[in-house]
């Protein structure tokens, strides 16, 4: 992958690109980090917000990326100059005011104790497993009867009676009163 040009070593990372990049803390960038598989080379991308960059842009540079996958929060450090990153591309820039973000790692935290709070109340005014598979076959027992009393319903042939006309006629006692 390196090149030698009279005797000295230059990297296969294009420097002042990745220079002039400017990542900073608060950045949400997407990392193509090349992985190899059993002899097969593929780009894995790890999207996340820049937690830290440190050691300035000299060739030990490393910033931190921090995503949540799955509800776990995950955190890689990645050598800003490693030839391992095919591309770094910066999906959206956000206005911080601290140079290290570490401390999103315990807002997160708090965020998911409260949500946890708020399932566990949650759940327990709910229908129990057991109550909830006991209603829905209940209601296709319920379902499948009314299908089959439709059915029914539609299998025999309608009659047609003639109406009954009821004629009224004058009893004793009206007939007295005129």
């Amino acid at each position: 992958m390196s090149t030698v040009i009279q005797g000295v070593t230059t990297s296969p990372v294009q420097m002042a690109d990745r220079k002039a990049l400017g990542i900073k803390p608060g950045d949400t960038v997407k990392v193509h980090q090349k992985i190899v598989d059993k002899g097969k080379t593929r780009i894995q991308i790890f999207e996340g917000i820049v937690l830290a960059r440190k050691h300035g842009d000299e060739a030990g540079a490393t910033f931190t990326v921090r995503k949540v996958a799955s509800g776990v929060g995950v955190e890689k450090i990645f050598p800003l100059y490693s030839p391992l990153i095919e591309q770094i591309e910066i999906v959206k820039r956000a206005k911080v005011r601290r140079a290290k973000l570490y401390y999103i790692r315990e807002k997160v935290a708090r965020e998911i104790k409260r949500q946890m709070r708020r399932m566990s109340l949650v759940s327990m005014s709910t229908e129990s497993e057991t109550e909830a598979t006991a209603r829905i076959e209940a209601e296709a027992k319920a379902v499948a009867e009314a299908a089959a009393a439709a059915e029914a319903a539609a299998a025999t042939p309608v009659v047609e009676e003639a109406p009954v006309v009821e004629t009224a006629e004058a009893t004793p006692a009206e007939e007295k009163k005129d």
